[in-house]
């Protein structure tokens, strides 16, 4: 009867550091990962955008100054920004193009809001290299259909913004905005 008395409190002894070895282990692996946390907090919220960022987030346009014909260069997030006024003459001119033939295929109406399509916003970045066409100042080149000009490399937009010749892919970048009012947009 002693022996099996012994030998359950050996079994008591070994159950007792079992658990104690798992309470360690299972304390340190909480401490490092309360540790790592701890430094990678930082080095993550460090990466959020500053507050100077965020609010370029949205740019206001006043439209009321911009005459029919004419287009202004603002600044969105840094990058210019083109606003153009469009004739009527040029929004026959765009929709009298077939969308098929053209690289970066988009109508008119795709491009602008419902039921303001004498307006149209544009991001002023060519698509080829990322620089800044002409076209959006008083007489600059507004190359061969009358839109924009990239002088870098020699793309030429339409009133439409489209890429009409050139390497440059793609039309210039329509950005999210909304009307605010009839002579105000909301760009971001």
């Amino acid at each position: 009867m002693a022996t099996e008395v012994q030998g359950t409190e050996a079994v008591a002894h070994e159950d007792e550091g079992v658990r104690r070895r798992d309470f360690i282990n299972i304390a340190a692996v909480s401490f490092a990962g309360v540790g790592g946390l701890a430094v990678l907090y930082p080095l993550i919220t460090q990466m959020n955008p500053s507050a100077d960022v965020l609010a370029q987030a949205t740019t206001e346009v006043d439209l009321s100054a911009i005459t029919e014909g004419q287009s202004i260069k603002a600044v969105f997030r840094s990058q210019p920004l083109f606003v153009r006024h469009l004739t009527a003459k040029e929004i026959a001119e765009a929709d009298a193009v077939d969308p098929a033939t053209l690289r970066d295929p988009q109508t008119l109406e795709q491009r602008v809001v419902d039921g303001k399509k004498q307006w149209l916003i544009t991001m002023g970045v060519c698509t080829h290299l990322g620089c800044v066409p002409l076209g959006a100042g008083e007489g600059e080149n507004k190359g061969e259909f009358g839109g924009y000009f990239c002088p870098c490399h020699g793309s030429h937009y339409d009133t439409a913004a489209r890429i009409r010749k050139g390497p440059a892919p793609k039309n210039l970048v329509v950005p999210e905005y909304t009307f605010t009012s009839d002579t105000a947009i909301l760009v971001g």
